[in-house]
């Protein structure tokens, strides 16, 4: 495929200014046209390929492929390349066909290395203990379990030991720049191996990582952005001088606005600009867009961080050790503040300033407010709020990944076994509380943290009510999926569960929603040396796709409870019983949205409008920016939602009715 220079070509490239150590170690495609190598340094192995395409640049400006003004050693160039003006040298590496590099200060590598895999992140603990080896492939439940199962050091010890083959694997002194690669005005680049399509344009300085750029999901660094110890996964935008050290970036990551990001673990759709993150786990949609605001040493998903939220690792005492779970769905308000070690319940609002070691983990969609140096805690009130369904309803149509080979299992029900089981248990404390405190008893304590008594009183409702609106959802599905049934017998037999995986606890592996068993089942797996990387990966899969047939024995156990008999014993009225539950619980949680997304446009919500009219001016000026409340999109989508699922649920009536 290659062979050595011609006397001619020699002579070709002599006279435009281009040397080499040893012309014998420059071989040339068939086709090679030495009219486009001017003032090239040759040393090392060389190999060059045909130029023969032109770049057409914005404003008309056309560049031809070849190689001008560089150094070159121990390089492979593909076809249709064009190089120019590197400023000190490229060295040991295979460039791709039809990229583009100009205006390079350096680009080689140097030894053996494993481009960023391998690398020992310490993410949540700054002090150690929790270091999770970074690779190409890493998925956030793999993190997840790395991260949270130290406890398990024969586990650990096992990955540890398959991530380290893997990037041994891939291994080695020579670096790849694949194909259709635009590298621009760039700084330094060491030991950086680059998938294709990539753009990078005025990137200040790389240094041992991954770019897993491909033609899917092309990846994009910008301006005076700085990375060093990493690995940017495909699909992700990275640029205005953001700062990323010793960080894994997962798929569809969005990083801008001069953010800074050391030792932590992004997996996919997350987002920083302005702000700053420390030895955090990132997990699915953890999303951070304001200045001041800080994630420090803890675990979040599905997060929004407020302007100058922020959280303490440490006392002043043995330094930075302390650490914080904030699960999946959290918001912080703007000058939010979290004491670490606390933990936030899914789906839960962090108001104000909380300076006690607070744990919210069994009172899901709760406000979390503070009242004059206190902790007040608002059980289940977000489950009423329009801003926690409309973040449920965005998620999905925010997902950046283009790239068909996803590496995080993302699950994005709002209310899943993993979610009303801590509203079960969460309605069982609440109870307890009350018991314990007495009726009558004003304000009432838990972990740190303070709660009136009618806050207990309707937190206990509110999560009844999110109880009985997914128990009725799982029926109906399971009733709906059956089709058309004849008999009391056939829906029995349509209600029984595909299998007995499902029942008992249910956790959130950073996105992946599963039950406890077969997570312990895949453990177990690992630690006798059953799996790789590729078959844990696989058995996500799995539990993934499986979802919805272990959310049915989970729900069908909690039914059978709350009939008091098991399924093949329930009758009619327990069914309709069950429907009418959720049909209440449905249209009732909706109408308390549709009363939250009111106040959206109530007067107060008009202030500022309208500024140099009367009231009629005002409201149309309110009108004319936001549109009415009738009109609204989300108002008029709840509305329909009330009306459809009332349909439904008279239509599943009218099948038990006639059996």
């Amino acid at each position: 495929m290659y062979r050595n220079l011609t006397e001619d070509e020699v002579r070709t490239l002599q006279a435009q200014g281009c040397t080499a150590e040893d012309w014998s170690r420059v071989q040339v495609k068939e086709g090679f046209n030495a009219r486009y190598v001017e003032d090239v340094r040759f040393s090392g192995d060389i190999r060059l390929g045909v130029f023969n395409r032109s770049f057409m640049m914005p404003g008309g400006v056309s560049l031809h492929s070849g190689i001008y003004h560089a150094i070159l050693h121990n390089c492979e160039i593909g076809d249709d390349c064009h190089i120019y003006s590197i400023h000190n040298y490229i060295a040991n590496y295979k460039i791709g066909a039809n990229s583009r590099i100009e205006n390079v200060n350096a680009l080689y590598v140097e030894g053996r290395t494993t481009f960023g895999n391998g690398v020992r992140v310490p993410v949540m603990n700054e002090g150690g203990g929790r270091e999770i080896p970074i690779f190409d492939r890493l998925s956030a439940s793999l993190a997840y379990i790395l991260t949270l199962y130290r406890h398990r050091p024969e586990l650990i010890s096992t990955l540890d030991a398959m991530i380290d083959a893997y990037a041994e694997s891939v291994a080695g002194d020579m670096g790849e720049i694949g194909e259709d690669v635009c590298i621009l005005n760039c700084g330094a680049i060491k030991n950086v191996r680059i998938g294709d399509c990539a753009q990078i344009r005025g990137t200040s300085r790389l240094k041992n990582g991954t770019v897993n750029s491909n033609r899917f999901a092309p990846v994009k660094l910008g301006s005076g952005v700085k990375c060093k110890d990493f690995i940017i996964a495909s699909g992700v935008e990275i640029s205005d001088s953001t700062i990323v050290d010793k960080c894994f970036v997962g798929q569809g990551c969005i990083f801008d606005k001069h953010y800074s990001a050391g030792e932590s673990l992004f997996f996919s759709n997350c987002q920083g600009m302005h702000g700053e993150a420390a030895a955090i786990f990132a997990g699915p949609y953890t999303v951070t867009h304001h200045k001041s605001t800080l994630l420090i040493a803890g675990m979040f998903s599905f997060l929004n961080a407020g302007s100058g939220s922020n959280q303490s690792n440490h006392m002043y005492k043995l330094g930075p050790i302390h650490q914080g779970v904030a699960e999946r769905g959290a918001k912080t308000t703007s000058d939010s503040y979290l004491l670490w070690p606390s933990k936030v319940g899914a789906f839960s609002l962090v108001m104000g300033r909380h300076t006690h070691h607070t744990d919210t983990a069994d009172l899901p969609f709760s406000y979390l407010i503070e009242n004059q140096s206190e902790s007040f805690l608002v059980p289940g009130a977000n489950l009423r709020s329009v801003g926690t369904i409309r973040d449920a309803q965005k998620w999905p149509k925010r997902d950046n990944r283009k790239d068909p080979d996803k590496l995080d299992y993302i699950n994005f029900n709002l209310l899943s076994p993993y979610t009303v089981q801590k509203m079960w248990r969460g309605r069982d404390i609440l109870g307890e509380i009350v018991k314990l405190g007495g009726e009558n008893t004003e304000v009432y304590g838990y972990h740190n943290c303070k709660l009136r008594n009618s806050s207990v009183k309707h937190g206990e409702k509110l999560y009844t009510i999110g109880i009985s609106k997914f128990l009725g959802n799982s029926l109906i599905s399971r009733i709906e999926k059956a089709g058309d049934m004849h008999s009391l017998a056939e829906v029995r037999r349509a209600l029984t569960p595909d299998s007995e995986v499902g029942k008992g606890e249910w956790i959130d592996l950073a996105g992946l929603i599963a039950p406890r068993s077969e997570v312990l089942r895949l453990l177990a797996d690992i630690e006798a040396g059953k799996m790789t990387l590729t078959s844990i990966q696989e058995r996500f899969a799995e539990m993934h796709n499986n979802y919805y047939s272990y959310e049915w024995s989970w729900s069908l156990d909690k039914l059978e409870t709350m009939w008091g008999c098991k399924v093949n014993e329930v009758t009619i009225g327990q069914l309709s019983q069950t429907i009418t539950d959720w049909q209440n619980a449905v249209v009732s949680l909706d109408k308390m949205v549709y009363e939250d997304a009111r106040k959206e446009f109530d007067l107060n919500s008009q202030t500022g409008f309208g500024v140099d009219g009367d009231a009629s001016e005002q409201r149309a000026d309110f009108e004319s920016v936001r549109g009415s409340f009738d009109n609204n999109s989300f108002v008029q989508a709840t509305l329909e939602h009330i009306a459809r699922k009332t349909a439904l649920g008279e239509r599943i009536q009218t099948l038990l009715s006639s059996l």
